[in-house]
């Protein structure tokens, strides 16, 4: 097939590229590098079915093209990352919502084309005292307007709204997957990816720096079970109109990933502790505990992840040392 990849020369967009690449389809990226970089895409670059294209989402003569040409999208491209969100609030809330309605009616002009949506877990909002995992069918529980960070689940959100309506009214196939903190080689640590970051701090000997208390847990998913995944969704006729969670259900406290990784490294970091008010922005809030049900994805595709928390810190600290 020609796929069309936006958000292609980021991290998860990639190596998504990539698979898609060795499953034999003619791939192309559109990327404004805004996050993305042309270092992920490289190699791929000397492939003779692979086309890069630098340009926005915003471009709708642009995206107009390159979707009547293609015959499945993965819209990827996003602002993404806690700290990207709060320093660039407007270009985020624009690149979020516009963009994705640009994608959703091209695909629906020229051929009600496949679109697999990008979405996250920050879509359930916060959620301060629960350990229990988010299913698609729970509840959201936001912030006041006035915490930047709230605005990135908002326009996720919309987007699903979007997606979903072109689904029901227009008959327009679309599969939404809700992202729990994909990581692995290739990601950046510069808005708040909290692994690439501490193995970074570890590797030079600085502190390990925490924010809040340590205590709050997170479940991670290495990318290439998630490119698996998105790939597997994106074949299943069974997955059209409907949304899912992808991620790993075991979960970790941020101490002990620090923790884990100082051991991992024999570093001699320290560990310190920074509010989060002073890491983000004043009245900063957070989610708790933030771990997924992915039920869902079990009966849909049979997906279960392979690689161990482990397994995501050993390939992350050989990305760095190099």
């Amino acid at each position: 097939m020609k796929v069309l990849v936006t958000g292609g020369a980021g991290f998860i967009g990639s190596y998504l590229s990539e698979e898609l690449l060795k499953k034999g389809h003619r791939v192309h990226v559109v990327d404004n590098l805004s996050t993305g970089s042309v270092k992920n895409i490289k190699e791929l670059m000397r492939n003779k079915r692979f086309r890069f294209t630098v340009g926005s989402i915003l471009n709708r003569p642009l995206m107009a093209k390159s979707i009547k040409n293609a015959d499945i999208v993965f819209h990827l491209a996003a602002a993404v990352g806690v700290k990207y969100i709060i320093d660039n609030p407007l270009e985020s809330l624009r690149t979020n919502i516009e963009g994705t309605d640009i994608v959703l009616d091209c695909a629906n002009r020229y051929g009600k084309k496949k679109v697999v949506i990008a979405s996250t877990s920050e879509i359930y909002g916060k959620n301060m005292d629960s350990k229990a995992s988010f299913s698609e069918t729970d509840d959201r529980l936001l912030g006041p307007t006035t915490i930047t960070r709230w605005s990135y689940s908002c326009a996720k959100a919309l987007d699903e709204f979007m997606s979903l309506a072109y689904s029901r009214e227009k008959k327009l196939p679309v599969v939404i997957i809700r992202f729990f903190n994909i990581c692995g080689p290739r990601q950046t640590g510069r808005y708040g990816m909290v692994i690439p970051r501490f193995v970074q701090q570890a590797l030079l000997g600085h502190d390990i720096t925490i924010y809040g208390d340590g205590k709050q847990t997170r479940s991670f998913t290495h990318v290439k079970d998630a490119v698996k995944a998105i790939v597997k969704l994106s074949e299943s006729k069974k997955a059209e109109g409907d949304v899912f969670n992808l991620g790993n259900p075991q979960g970790i406290t941020i101490k002990a990933l620090a923790l884990k990784i100082k051991k991992m490294l024999g570093s001699d970091s320290g560990v310190v502790y920074i509010p989060y008010e002073k890491a983000y922005e004043k009245g900063f809030e957070d989610m708790r505990h933030r771990r997924p049900s992915i039920n869902k994805l079990v009966r849909t595709i049979n997906f279960r992840p392979q690689h161990s928390i482990e397994d995501i810190l050993a390939d992350v600290i050989v990305y760095f040392k190099k």
